[in-house]
């Protein structure tokens, strides 16, 4: 593991709402985000694609969606929590590698190559999504996949390392540490000075939601509405910046990331 601490900043739900979209580039433009996910089944997904292209410098990857909206594979509603997902896949009532394959050539075909997968509500910790995902991630030649193991999330989570030897196995690769998890709808300028007071070296991912709370994201059935402008407001803080400078953080995404890899091999 390298001794630098290198840190990726990614934004989930790009594409959900245009008022989330407009908060992730302004988190990447005038602040310390970096890269972004986007949801193929978001109601925004054209504006967050438009925005994609026009800001070249967001890295990109794919939020692959099983619960919650509707299918990209046959428009039928997607089962709205994880324990009606869980019952779908027992049945056999939905195929998570058609319909993610679907969302994955939607975002193909917009034009944007991802670098980088996760799941929205990090389905993919399911093997049989999570064997669903690293097949797409092969075909589609994705680098990267999120590993959401927070320390602490599921105290003595011990199928991490199960997670990680299958990335390795698929040729596949995962940051080195994530959080995020633990500050869903928590997160503001001193939770994440906290955070990056404590990285470790090596790679990190950490996940974050921000947006601006305007009429399109407050008739949105989700509950991060207020803690997305706060969120917004921390990674833009120059008081975070300095941290960043005074622990000697580099900033990357998956693409340098990945470049850096092939460099190093």
């Amino acid at each position: 593991m390298s001794e630098q601490k290198q840190l990726i900043v990614n934004a989930d739900d790009f594409g959900y709402v245009d008022d989330i979209n407009a908060g992730i580039v302004e988190a990447h433009q005038n602040g310390i985000l970096t890269a972004a996910t986007l949801m193929a089944n978001g109601r925004a997904f054209e504006d967050a694609v438009r925005l994609s292209h026009a800001v070249p410098s967001l890295d990109v990857g794919a939020h692959l969606v099983l619960v919650q909206g509707h299918s990209v594979a046959t428009g039928e509603p997607l089962p709205p929590t994880w324990k009606e997902l869980l019952k779908a896949l027992s049945v056999r009532r939905i195929d998570p590698y058609r319909e993610l394959k679907a969302q994955v050539e939607k975002i193909a075909r917009s034009g944007i190559r991802p670098s980088h997968f996760d799941t929205h509500k990090h389905t993919h910790v399911i093997p049989r999504v999570f064997s669903a995902v690293l097949r797409l991630a092969r075909e589609f030649e994705v680098p990267f996949i999120r590993l959401p193991f927070d320390a602490g999330w599921w105290p003595g989570w011990p199928m991490e390392a199960w997670y990680r030897r299958r990335v390795r196995r698929g040729q596949l690769r995962a940051t080195d540490h994530f959080c995020g998890f633990q500050l869903t709808g928590v997160l503001q300028e001193e939770s994440l000075m906290g955070v990056l007071n404590t990285l470790r070296p090596g790679s990190t991912e950490l996940m974050c939601h921000p947006g601006y709370l305007r009429a399109g994201l407050a008739a949105s059935p989700t509950r991060l509405k207020k803690s997305r402008e706060r969120e917004l407001e921390a990674l833009t803080s120059p008081a975070v910046r300095q941290v960043l400078e005074a622990q000697g953080i580099m900033l990357t995404n998956y693409r340098e990331l990945e470049l850096s890899v092939l460099t190093k091999s």
